[in-house]
């Protein structure tokens, strides 16, 4: 028995109902994405301001090639010798080139380092997030998160934040020398620079909108395409490849608009970035050549101050595609910081524990008044009470929706009940870690998938210390061993993509064989021979009825004759528990059941009123085929 203190510590433990519902968390109130990019920059600060002190050195060695060229100047009209400040003009050069490329180095590789920590650290919530969360998003979305959406970070917190720190810094730079040659031409190439400045303050914020609408864009894109990539047979034996291609269309439109967008006001940036040096030259070239024309200003200085005017464009053309940068990195980041609180399983890591004392054989499993509801939807699970004894097999039934796979799904901790528990060997699965609990269960989905790569592979993918010996029998107990054999590579044969080479039987198999060599406690079978011949099925169940002597058996079938020898059936109609028995008993007792069984020609029609077709009307909505799920309430 659960003591109240154990049902307080589940409740605490286990979210609110509903909570699978609940939209993922949105970033901490006056977290900006500047700070964000910024974070992502911090743990390579040291590389990046020794990347920086290049740049700027580089830049200094810019800076001092005017005045020196000024010295040439005035030694060639006054006939000094101009070797000396010629060889200082070009080890300042040669310097300034070697520096140039050594930051360009160190930058790159520091770039490459923050995209590489940032794939991996989406990788792994992606592989973490809950299966609600990913229920409702589209997988080429997510993908395109970590593939696109990062390489824009990447170079905006590297590549950007250093070229706006030396933008600014050499611009400083560039204003002090300029003072010193002439404060009036200083003014007026100031007054120039601010006035265009002022126009990109206004321009710039729009580039990191069309960046994040045309990151989104993308991410349509890769969910349309994995949208019809997954499901390929599908659409060319309904001959949709016309249709998929216009809906992959028009996402791929809206990544163009979107990127038109962003390279019309990048392209207006450049304009204004160019247009301010040559404003500023004419500008200065007016005013000063005035200057020298009254005496007021020599000429050799005025040459000087051409240079440095000139020069402004290097550092404002970095400050201006280093801001640019910020702001398509900025544009991505929200979309990276979404998968960043977006609700994960922080509890599959841990080192598996002891699941403490228990008795001998297999362990039972309970459910207590269980209830859950999908969002948006009606109640799935309406207050569900039944034990499956351990070391014996229970099969669940019912029509389509009555809560099956549901129940499966909660107890793999895929979603959380509402209310109610459900213990394995009288433990409450809410207070054990999800990874302990999957520890303990094994499951075959109805679909079966199979991953890519070889068949050891996917046998192995659970049991990776698997002995050959160990694979051996479970080849044998799914009849696999003979397509083994026929195969040029054996175990190593590739499977593609989700097992596409294999037949559906025979994926099953493998699927089957998979959860066996794992070894479980707890063996959860949906429809895990719907694929299957008789006589494949007829092995199948053998194989099953074997591991029943070490593990515990639920299984969800809709063609009874797969279940009638459990030793209890539980019939589910509308989330709740109907009946559960054997098979005799039920077909005696529950009028649902026996027009089941009666429909699949288990028992004599006649014994329960039930038409030659197979029909149960009202009560049932059983087609002639006998199939249970033909008209489905739900996809649950």
């Amino acid at each position: 028995m659960t003591t109240a203190s154990e049902s307080a510590a589940t409740d605490r433990s286990r979210p609110p109902a509903g909570a699978d519902a609940a939209p993922p968390p949105s970033p901490p109130p006056g977290t900006a994405p500047l700070r964000v990019l910024l974070r992502y920059a911090r743990p390579h600060r040291a590389v990046l301001f020794a990347t920086l002190l290049l740049v700027l050195a580089a830049s200094a060695a810019g800076l001092v090639q005017p005045l020196v060229a000024q010295h040439v100047l005035e030694g060639l009209s006054d006939s000094r010798g101009v070797l000396g400040p010629v060889l200082l003009l070009a080890a300042l050069v040669v310097v300034g080139a070697g520096l140039t490329g050594l930051q360009s180095w160190w930058q790159q590789r520091t770039s490459e380092r923050v995209v590489r920590q940032i794939r991996r650290d989406l990788v792994f919530r992606l592989v973490r997030l809950r299966v609600p969360e990913l229920d409702r998003r589209p997988p080429g979305d997510l993908i395109a998160r970590v593939t696109s959406d990062s390489a824009l970070v990447q170079n905006a917190a590297t590549e950007g934040l250093v070229m706006v720190a030396n933008g600014v810094l050499s611009i400083l730079g560039a204003v002090i020398l300029m003072g010193v040659v002439h404060l009036g031409l200083l003014a007026v190439t100031a007054g120039v620079l601010l006035a265009v400045a002022l126009v990109m303050v206004l321009i710039l914020p729009r580039i990191r909108e069309a960046v994040a609408r045309g990151q989104e864009s993308v991410g349509a894109v890769g969910a349309a395409l994995d949208r019809t990539l997954g499901a390929a047979r599908t659409v060319k034996a309904n001959g949709a490849e016309r249709r998929e291609t216009a809906l992959a269309g028009e996402a791929i439109e809206g990544a163009y608009r979107a990127g038109l967008l962003g390279a019309r006001y990048v392209a207006m940036v450049k304009v204004l970035s160019g247009v301010s040096i040559q404003a500023a030259f004419l500008a200065v070239l007016g005013v000063g050549g005035a200057l020298v024309a009254s005496g007021e200003l020599e000429a050799a200085a005025l040459i000087a101050f051409l240079l440095y005017v000139f020069y402004l464009a290097s550092p404002i053309g970095s400050l201006v595609a280093g801001l640019s940068m910020l702001q398509q990195g900025l544009g991505a980041v929200g979309r990276i910081e979404q998968v960043k609180h977006m609700p994960v399983e922080d509890d599959v890591d841990i080192p598996d524990r002891p699941a403490g004392p228990r008795g001998p054989g297999a362990p039972p499993v309970e459910f207590r008044e269980v209830r859950f509801s999908y969002p948006d939807r009606g109640p799935a699970l309406r207050g569900i009470s039944y034990t499956v004894p351990g070391g014996t097999q229970t099969a669940l039934v019912g029509l389509s929706g009555a809560g099956k796979t549901t129940m499966f799904a909660l107890l793999q901790r895929f979603h959380e009940p509402a209310a109610g528990q459900i213990l394995i060997d009288g433990v409450d699965i809410a207070t054990l870690p999800r990874a302990e609990v999957r520890r303990r269960i094994a499951y075959v989905e109805q679909e079966s998938p199979v991953m890519a790569g070889t068949i050891e592979d996917n046998l192995r993918y659970a049991a990776t210390d698997a002995s050959p010996e160990d694979i051996a029998e479970v080849l044998r107990l799914t009849r696999l061993d003979t397509l083994i054999d026929r195969l040029p590579d054996g175990l190593r044969t590739e499977v593609g993509n989700r097992g596409v080479t294999l037949s559906g039987g025979e994926r099953q198999r493998l699927a089957i064989a998979r959860a066996l060599l794992r070894r479980p406690e707890v063996l959860l079978l949906d429809e895990a021979t719907a694929q299957l011949d008789a006589s494949n099925e007829r092995a199948l169940r053998d194989a099953v009825d074997q591991a029943a002597r070490r593990c515990t058996v639920i299984l969800i079938a809709h063609r009874l004759s797969t279940v009638t020898e459990a030793d209890q059936i539980v019939v589910l109609e509308h989330g709740l528990v109907r009946a559960a028995g054997t098979h005799r008993e039920l077909v005696e007792a529950d009028v649902l059941y026996r027009e089941l069984a009666s429909s699949q020609m288990l028992v004599s029609a006649s014994s329960t009123g039930v038409g030659q077709s197979g029909d149960i009307g009202e009560s049932g909505d059983i087609g002639a085929s006998g199939d249970i799920g033909e008209l489905a309430e739900a996809p649950r």
